[in-house]
């Protein structure tokens, strides 16, 4: 009888690790997809401020007709983007060619003290410092449902019920550029 108690201990301790296990992993899992949420929403927030940002640079550069068809083809590209991967190129891509367009704003005294062009530069700044911190949130939370579901014996319990990494949201490989000091010739 001591044996047949002991036997159904283990198994209820067995089970409610289990259940423990799966429900962290659940939650891991959704806490992920809601930081990805986080990212889309700054994206958006970027991609409506966009348009606005190219007509007031518009008004005052009309002969830079290239720089704006480059910005528009890359938030485009940016907003079509499927995979995890595609989006980091196109959201690197974008970043570019608004680097390119804000280039194209200093020749022009009169634009950079338009006060429409002034705010939706610090918008558009304020949204990038967003998605970075969003983006950060985000590759927390994955690596930490990685990990969870690599490790053992929550690992038994993945597999079991078809839970699967996540990839991160990392930047790309044009991002080296941007990582390295300014050179400057004279």
């Amino acid at each position: 009888m001591t044996t047949t108690y002991i036997v159904l201990g283990i198994i209820a301790v067995i089970i409610l690790w289990a259940i423990g296990a799966f429900n962290h992993l659940v939650r891991m899992t959704q806490r992920a997809k809601e930081a990805w949420a986080d990212i889309d929403v700054q994206l958006k927030r970027r991609y409506d401020l966009i348009p606005n940002l190219v007509e007031t640079v518009k008004g005052y550069a009309t002969h830079e007709k290239t720089a704006f068809e480059n910005v528009t083809q890359a938030r485009a590209a940016a907003m079509g983007a499927t995979s995890l991967a595609d989006k980091g190129q196109a959201e690197n891509a974008l970043s570019s060619t608004l680097k390119s367009l804000f280039a194209v704003a200093e020749a022009y005294p009169e634009l950079k003290a338009n006060q429409n062009f002034l705010a939706l530069q610090s918008e558009l700044s304020d949204t990038e410092n967003k998605i970075q911190a969003a983006r950060r949130f985000y590759n927390t939370n994955v690596r930490d449902l990685n990990t969870a579901l690599a490790v053992f014996p929550n690992n038994l319990i993945a597999g079991s019920f078809n839970f699967s990494k996540m990839e991160f949201f990392e930047l790309g490989e044009n991002d080296s550029a941007e990582r390295e000091p300014v050179k400057v010739q004279f």
